[in-house]
């Protein structure tokens, strides 16, 4: 998303509302003093008592409510150290409920996010992401062994018991070993508060301004294979969250879940985006000239081939041209030269097109080397594509053709004005009926008309000697060109042109970005773009213009078309918002990669002299290819990893083995809030290995621990600052968020220069 500013986000530790879900009774009493006695005690006046519910979610959530989560729906990647989040629309949702048990902060929220594996649960064997429907009551009096919530009667009606909800059956070693402590739930949940304008992030996730509720799970899916987060419901679970807590009888627990996804956690994947991205620019820590668009000769060189010869081959390919078999009019095969829009270098100027004579063949257009006996036919392939383009639009075509007969028409009656009299042509041709009626209702015409009628009939070679020379009036096309120039004749040529040429100047716009131009023709060789690569280039607006003459030149049949070309090119320049204005010119960036293929939206920030360069047009030419053009070249192009910036996790080091660290992020009030530190927690590696909970019988579930002799927030408050010993959850947020793998390409700033041609 070139040209957009960075997500503005800050971490919020919670959002408590004024009153929190529950049954409430109001009494109301009145007391009568006088001196400060009652004087209303016999009889006194009755209190009055009223009770009222505030009723929040509890065992269903509104689909709606989900803003998004991370990883996606049915994601397949690398998630190993990805903590999966969800994000709720309303902010207060995780705290309108308030969790009432001895460990438990005040700001801890009732909800919780749980990752299972594939597997792990007797209602999901499959990881599918199943769920069993069940009433109210089946939830909280499950039956022996299955420990359900222990919730109030007050505020459940029975028809609130007889109605239905999601849940699940979760072994109680598993809950035990994968369920957040009473200490642990508050960093779990925050508040994010989004002050930037709507951008559109992969997975699909929009961030708009607003706050959000945004809750983290505990568990890294580190294991290859399917899981499924559940948010559940942890009201009624007062004091069973600890080991130990739920007793020899229990063998579930019974959950009610409010939302459910699946995803797949594959580590050994090859979509990995910071190896792709790397993989992409190694080839500029050699030569950043590597990553230009052209081919490159394979280092062998035919015996009988000159050092000449040789010499001339290779600049035309570091030029960026491409040897293609070419046809000549006497029927001989031989090769000519070609190149595309994209060029490696900054093109030479050559004819202009844009204010050349309209054609009716790309003879014009071609260039011949007499030296070697070659052509350079790009120009002239550039034309007839243009051409071609034209007449397969029906719409265009139509409207341009019928644009050039009416302006024909229009010159035509003007030069005809021109021979017909001093009065006529004095005469403003768009006029000329308003003319014929103020004469028809001039006082006299109808005497003056009378006497010619009255007159007899001169014979024809009587006729006088002005009016035979008059008919036999010949404009030649330099006096016709001076007819046609003047004020009110150009003026409604123009006006004529502008009529007709409602949709030629979007059209012509959109080619003007290449839209419809086939791929060959902008890279002409599949070398030139391998698997697995970015090419960088200028663009060559003398073919851009060499295509848009032959659009325009479409219904030139005439020398009068030809005449009249110039006001019909005014009229729809004068429209278009695209036009060549002779600075340097627009350049662009072509990535063909998995990369563009698993993640189709991700950030290309591009700038110059530190302002960023407006992005004209962003395609993906096919599943795995992606066109950036811009309207300047830049300087410095900083490509990030996709869906980096807004979910939690860690991030790994160069140390061997246990490599995983966090990137510590400033925590303290400031205009440096949440910039990188440039240390890491540990310094040596291995925070997995310290803070993920031992093992629980079956084996570790890859759960992180928080608090206690493992706990990683405490050590992380030390390592931000040795006299913290704890973080508030936004703080801690804000050390989880992952930070992105960049790639930063800086551009020679006085790049090749073709020599005229």
């Amino acid at each position: 998303m070139s040209g957009t500013e960075d997500l503005r986000v800050a971490f919020h530790d919670y959002r408590r509302p004024l009153a929190t879900a529950g049954v409430y009774t109001l009494t109301a009493e009145h007391h009568l003093t006088k001196d400060g006695t009652r004087v209303d005690v016999n009889p006194a006046i009755p209190a009055t008592t009223q009770q009222f519910e505030i009723r929040a979610v509890r065992f269903v959530l509104d689909p709606s409510s989900v803003h998004a989560h991370y990883p996606a729906e049915g994601a397949v990647g690398d998630f190993s150290r990805t903590l999966p989040h969800i994000t709720l629309d309303r902010s207060i949702l995780p705290w309108e409920r308030v969790l009432k048990a001895r460990a438990v902060p005040g700001q801890a929220p009732w909800l919780a996010l749980m990752v299972f594996q594939a597997g792990e649960l007797p209602d999901d064997p499959e990881g599918l992401g199943q769920t069993t429907t069940r009433t109210i009551a089946e939830l909280r009096r499950p039956g022996d062994g299955i420990l359900g919530p222990d919730l109030s009667d007050e505020g459940i009606t029975p028809g609130i018991e007889a109605s239905r909800c999601q849940s699940i059956d979760v072994p109680a070693g598993l809950f035990t070993a994968l369920v957040p402590r009473e200490e642990e739930l508050n960093y779990l949940a925050h508040v994010r508060d989004v002050s930037t304008r709507p951008q559109l992030l992969d997975d699909g996730e929009v961030l708009t301004e607003g706050q959000y509720a945004v809750l983290a799970a505990n568990r890294f899916p580190r294991q290859p294979g399917t899981y499924t987060a559940h948010l559940v419901s942890l009201e009624g679970f007062n004091g069973k969250l600890d080991p130990g807590q739920l007793g020899g009888s229990v063998r579930s627990v019974r959950l009610s879940v409010l939302h459910s996804w699946t995803f797949t956690s594959d580590p050994a994947g090859t979509r990995d985006a910071a190896a792709l991205l790397s993989n992409l620019v190694a080839p500029a820590r050699d030569d950043r000239e590597n990553l230009a668009l052209r081919l490159r000769p394979s280092g062998s060189v035919a015996a009988r081939s000159t050092a000449d010869a040789e010499q001339y081959a290779r600049r035309r390919l570091h030029l960026g041209y491409t040897p293609l078999p070419y046809r000549l009019l006497s029927g001989e095969t031989t090769y000519g030269w070609y190149r595309g829009p994209f060029v490696p270098v900054i093109a030479a100027e050559t004819r202009d097109f844009a204010r050349d004579t309209p054609r009716t063949t790309a003879d014009h257009a071609l260039i011949y080397e007499p030296e070697h006996g070659l052509f350079d036919v790009s120009y002239a392939a550039a034309w007839t594509l243009g051409r071609t383009l034209a007449l397969s639009d029906p719409e265009y075509s139509e409207e341009m053709t019928r644009a050039r007969r009416e302006l024909a028409n229009t010159a035509a009656t003007m030069m005809a004005l021109a021979t017909a009299g001093p009065a006529l042509a004095a005469a403003d041709p768009a006029d000329l009926d308003g003319r014929t009626l103020r004469e028809l209702a001039a006082p006299g015409f109808a005497s003056t008309l009378l006497d010619a009628l009255a007159r007899p009939l001169a014979p024809h070679d009587n006729a006088p000697a002005s009016a035979r020379r008059s008919r036999r009036t010949r404009l030649t096309q330099q006096s016709a060109r001076a007819v046609l120039a003047a004020g009110p004749k150009a003026a409604a040529l123009q006006a004529t042109a502008e009529r007709h040429t409602r949709t030629l100047p979007a059209w012509l716009d959109e080619l003007t970005l290449l839209r419809r131009v086939p791929f060959n023709y902008l890279v002409p060789h599949p070398a030139m773009l391998p698997p697995e690569s970015i090419r960088l280039f200028r663009i060559d607006e003398n073919w851009i213009e060499a295509l848009l003459a032959g659009a325009r030149d479409v219904g030139v049949h005439t020398s009068l078309d030809a005449l009249v070309d110039t006001a019909l090119t005014a009229a729809i320049d004068s429209r278009r918002t695209r036009i060549r204005t002779g600075e340097t010119g627009r350049a662009g960036l072509l990535i063909r990669s998995e990369l563009v293929e698993a993640w189709p939206v991700f950030d290309i920030l591009t700038t110059a002299g530190g302002a960023h360069v407006t992005e004209l047009r962003r395609d993906h030419l096919a599943p795995d290819t992606l066109l950036l053009l811009l309207d300047a070249l830049p300087d410095e192009i900083v490509i990030r990893e996709p869906g980096q910036g807004i979910h939690f996790g860690i991030d790994s080091n160069d140390a061997a083995g246990d490599n995983s660290v966090i990137n510590l992020r400033d925590h303290r009030p400031g205009d440096n809030l949440g910039w990188p530190l440039y240390r890491d927690y540990a310094p040596e590696g291995g925070l997995l290995t310290r803070h993920l909970r031992l093992p629980n019988g079956g084996g570790a579930p890859d759960v992180l621990a928080l608090r206690g002799d493992r706990g990683l927030v405490p050590a992380l408050a030390r390592a931000l600052d040795p006299t913290l010993s704890d973080l508030a959850p936004g703080e801690f947020a804000l050390q989880l968020v992952n930070a992105s793998v960049k790639q930063r390409l800086t551009l020679d700033p006085a790049p090749d220069q073709e020599s005229a041609r």
